[in-house]
């Protein structure tokens, strides 16, 4: 037996008795906000080995902002990202070929201060609302809707809007600056605990607007060529998401292990952050693609081009549906 050879030998007999596997566990690179309410499950998914129970290496990567994370996705630095399916319902309709995994149907509120007398949405007529997400925020957007159709008013036209990132429109709402505000459901989740009260949900609102609050708003995003090529490493992500929902529904211990992470100061802020992200778990069934479509027309509608490009019909295969 030659030396090179005798080495190969011992080097599989090393391996062996450390049991150590000789096949790579595939790595799926994940792009994701640094301190997004995502990583609470991306921490619980390694944390507990979802990931290598299910096929796969997650590899998280810190991205500064959603554009960051799409801009390395598509130019295949990730291989996965967090996103709503609106932007991949886009990117299909101008020939990317992306597909949507549900993670999370979490929406929020208009909130006003506790103080204050308003009891529908006109009541803020001629006040300042601040929203965190832009003009084509889609809570807002939903929330213009309602407004228009059970109370006959143009929310966009009779309020002065202040548009900010999340925590100045927190700050602001709660220095008393504002009549009512729309942040992220996190933020919302912290508002609600100091004090200001939910004039109406978004929840609400959409089932007033004939859509489906049961649709999932948040996603992780791949590409078809990975869904056709790798199904198992797909269906593993999938699986593992679901595993450490499964775990977050229920097991205190688990949160308490993030607590840490989830930048609370109280013990009521904790409480509101668990409910919500709990109450934001999407369920098993397959999406109602009519309700998605329903959505996207009214998304199209109001939030125009600047939100979703030139499509206005859902295109084919934006969700991965069970099964499939």
């Amino acid at each position: 037996m030659g030396y090179i050879t005798k080495l190969g030998a011992l080097a599989l007999g090393i391996f062996a008795s450390a049991g150590i596997a000789l096949a790579e566990t595939p790595v799926l690179r994940l792009s994701a906000l640094e301190g997004g309410t995502v990583n609470w499950e991306l921490d619980t998914i390694k944390h507990n080995g979802f990931d290598t129970a299910n096929g796969f290496d997650l590899q998280v990567q810190a991205a500064a902002g959603t554009p960051a994370s799409q801009i390395a996705f598509q130019a295949g630095e990730a291989d996965a990202i967090v996103s709503d399916w609106l932007w991949v319902a886009r990117q299909r309709a101008e020939g990317h070929d992306y597909v949507f995994i549900p993670y999370s149907k979490a929406v929020g509120a208009l909130l006003v201060p506790k103080d204050s007398t308003a009891t529908k949405l006109s009541d803020l007529a001629g006040g300042k609302i601040g929203i965190a997400g832009g003009p084509v925020d889609k809570s807002w957007l939903i929330l213009r809707a309602y407004a228009q159709k059970a109370e006959g008013f143009d929310l966009a036209a009779g309020t002065e809007q202040v548009f900010g990132a999340p925590p100045l429109i927190f700050k602001s709402a709660l220095d008393g600056e504002l009549a009512g505000a729309v942040n992220f459901w996190h933020f919302n989740a912290k508002m609600e605990v100091a004090g200001m009260r939910p004039l109406v949900t978004v929840t609400d609102a959409a089932v007033a607007l004939g859509l489906d609050p049961e649709t999932p708003l948040l996603g992780y995003v791949v590409k078809g060529e990975m869904v056709r090529e790798h199904p198992e490493l797909i269906q593993g992500l999938a699986a593992a998401s679901r595993a450490a929902k499964d775990l977050l529904a229920t097991d205190e211990a688990a949160w308490d292990r993030l607590r840490e992470s989830m930048n609370v100061k109280t013990d009521e802020q904790f409480a509101a952050l668990k409910a919500g992200y709990r109450a934001g778990i999407p369920g098993s069934a397959p999406v109602d693609e009519g309700a998605a479509g329903r959505m996207l027309a009214l998304m199209a509608e109001l939030g125009g081009k600047e939100l979703v490009g030139d499509v206005k019909v859902l295109p084919d295969g934006v969700f991965l549906q069970p099964g499939s």
